[in-house]
């Protein structure tokens, strides 16, 4: 990837604000080191207030503003906030939720996909800014609408949205019979006649057919693609050789962010480390130590998978600055994090880090969401850690780009959606088991990539799939013509491509390379766990058991006997999801098969790369020291040093 300048930037709302505060705004933004400004994203009523009536001297004289201060300009398309009179003229946009309840007007994010006529007025708004702006020297980027799918609007269970999957069903199957084949309509006397005869899966009796399910979570993915490309097309013509981004969120997987990344340049996510600790299921403990930093891997974990979205480029469009407003519970960030959280952007690859928000606002839903600046105008904390953040840079002077990792894990969109649909299990959740290893991988000092189960195996040594239940048709050739190590966990192969049990039962297609087939599984529950032990160490399985069948030794098995970890040449399968540390001693011996330097770090302690340089972040409460063995030699460090105190990070050339 071409070597791009780390930048800092802010979110600002100039239609919230007198328009005599923006000069002094735009350059206090500039004298603190900031470059970009993102805006415009919820502005449609200010820059269309009646239809066909647009008011566009307000926004020239902002970007005008900021660009006087050599501020570049991040416009977003208005699009996640249709104004009162478009609802009113065509409340058919509206979507529904899962009960059947309109969601209507009074926040945001109020619009159905599937709405031919939002489409329509989407792309009429799209056009006119594009036309305006498209060739404004200030303007050197577009954001896509905002944050797709927030408040649970990707699946929306509307007219327009029923009609639509129709025609999907009928476009991926042709014929009824073949979509009454593929879900196993028989069942319970599901049997189709017609197309016409299809409703969404809602409102039904007891759970609805998992194949129409999982049919119609892709169908609604593919509808945020279709979206997002509706605008990105209107863009590349209007206005070439601005980057094209959206910002996507965190733990956030209804859609596939892969395919909506292909029609953009760069993808841009919102990252808020205490707010996803809070709200995400985290154990107790790890809420309570990491209630100020956030937890050390959760960051790092949205930071490569989007990384891999935006096929090495990408950005944080919303920075948390200090308390958000939409937690339970909602504390301050620790002293230092701020300035933390923007270098560990700027180790996995970052282009630019824009805070949220410039000032924060006194009044309406977010009014309680700190910004760089108090409602007052005065510096809150994160104001002076933005301002060190960018004498970082300039002290660094260029943060060099992030090279392949020779580790990778698969993660599967459709893998989360059909777990989504019949998990069989109430603690199985596929985000949380892929963040576990992820983890557990970063525990030993080890940069991750995340790849799709669709891409090439060839640039790594070790790849490991958490679970992949469905296995792509060239997916078992692509392993063995790769020359990896791998390591499978449960229900892998478990399941066909229309979510039925595979005829040779699972592993399917995977037992070419490991010779073993799963009788019958279990799921457990949470205070359960499969004793054994490895290596003179107790350890455990959790959530789930693969019973299978092979003459395969196990390298770990149950008290009884059964096993819980089979491998066969370059390939390992784990009938269980491991416990910390069954799971620590498998990474270990992996990483170390497979060739790949690793180093078990103190616990709040993490390390990334890029091709020059190595950071190294504490995420503790506690001072903590960087392990002699990857410290500098001579000790010679570009920031920081040998111990690092709470919310303290170093960097150091390893080259």
């Amino acid at each position: 990837m071409k070597n791009k300048k780390s930048e800092l930037g802010v979110c600002y709302y100039p239609e919230q604000w007198p328009d005599n505060l923006w000069a002094d705004d735009a350059k206090k933004m500039a004298d603190i080191g900031l470059s970009r400004v993102r805006i415009g994203e919820f502005a449609w009523s200010f820059i269309e207030p009646e239809p066909e009536q647009f008011e566009w001297a307000w926004l020239d004289r902002a970007i005008d503003t900021l660009a006087e201060q050599n501020l570049s300009v991040i416009l977003g398309t208005p699009t996640a906030t249709p104004p009162k009179w478009l609802v009113d003229a065509y409340p058919e946009i509206l979507a529904r939720d899962r009960d059947g309840r309109v969601r209507g007007f009074g926040s945001r994010r109020h619009y159905c996909f599937s709405s031919p006529v939002y489409r329509r007025e989407t792309a009429r708004i799209v056009e006119t800014m594009a036309e305006r702006y498209g060739a404004h020297d200030a303007v050197v980027a577009w954001q896509t609408d905002n944050e797709y799918g927030c408040h649970d609007t990707v699946r929306s269970y509307s007219e327009a949205a029923r009609d639509a999957f129709r025609e999907y069903a009928r476009q991926r199957y042709s014929t009824i019979d073949a979509l009454n084949e593929a879900w196993g309509c028989s069942f319970w006397s599901q049997r189709y006649r017609d197309f016409s005869e299809i409703e969404l899966p809602n409102l039904t009796v007891t759970e609805p057919n998992p194949a129409h399910v999982l049919a119609f979570f892709r169908f609604s993915s593919d509808q945020v693609v279709s979206y997002n490309k509706l605008q990105t097309d209107i863009l590349r013509r209007l206005s070439p050789g601005r980057d094209l981004l959206h910002n996507f969120m965190g733990f956030f997987f209804d859609f596939d962010h892969f395919d909506v990344s292909e029609d953009l340049d760069a993808v841009g996510w919102d990252s808020y480390p205490l707010g996803f600790l809070d709200v995400a299921p985290f154990p107790y403990a790890d809420k309570e130590r990491y209630l100020r930093q956030g937890h050390p891997d959760l960051a790092a974990f949205h930071h490569d998978l989007y990384r891999a979205c935006g096929r090495g480029r990408w950005q944080i469009h919303e920075q948390q600055p200090g308390p958000v407003n939409w937690a339970e519970h909602n504390p301050a960030p620790l002293n230092g994090m701020v300035r933390l959280w923007t270098a560990e952007a700027f180790a996995h690859g970052a282009e630019c880090v824009n805070y949220f928000r410039w000032r924060q606002a006194p009044f309406a839903q977010e009014q309680m969401h700190a910004g760089l600046e108090r409602p007052n105008g005065s510096p809150a904390p994160a104001f002076n850690e933005a301002k060190e953040a960018a004498k970082d840079i300039a002290s660094l002077k260029k943060i060099d780009p992030k090279p392949t990792s020779p580790v990778a894990i698969i993660f599967s969109y459709d893998a989360a959606w059909l777990f989504e649909t019949q998990p069989q299990g109430g603690t199985w959740r596929y985000p949380a088991i892929v963040f576990e290893w992820y983890s557990a991988l970063r525990r030993f000092g080890v940069d991750v990539d995340f790849i799709r189960d669709t891409d090439d195996f060839n640039s790594y040594h070790l790849i490991v799939c958490p679970s992949l239940p469905i296995l792509p048709d060239s997916f078992v050739a692509r392993c063995a013509n790769s020359t990896a190590k791998f390591l499978f966990g449960p229900r892998t192969g478990s399941k066909t491509r229309e979510y039925q049990v595979p005829p040779d039962l699972a592993p399917g297609a995977l037992r070419e390379l490991i010779p073993l087939t799963v009788t019958h599984s279990e799921s457990l529950p949470e205070w359960r766990r499969e004793n054994a032990t490895l290596h003179g160490a107790e350890i455990a399985g959790k959530t789930w058991l693969d019973h299978v069948e092979t003459e395969l030794a196990p390298i770990a098995a149950r008290d009884d006997g059964a096993g819980l970890w089979f491998r066969e040449g370059r390939v390992s399968y784990l009938t269980t999801l491991p416990d910390e540390v069954f799971l620590g001693l498998v990474m270990h011996a992996h990483l170390t098969d497979a060739g790949v330097a690793n180093l078990l770090l103190p616990p709040d302690l993490r390390i990334a790369r890029t091709e020059t340089q190595t950071f190294a972040f504490n995420y503790g409460p506690d001072q903590t020291e960087i392990p002699e063995e990857i410290a500098p030699r001579g000790g010679v460090y570009e920031l920081g040093g040998d111990r690092l105190g709470p919310a303290s990070f170093a960097v150091w050339n390893h080259t």
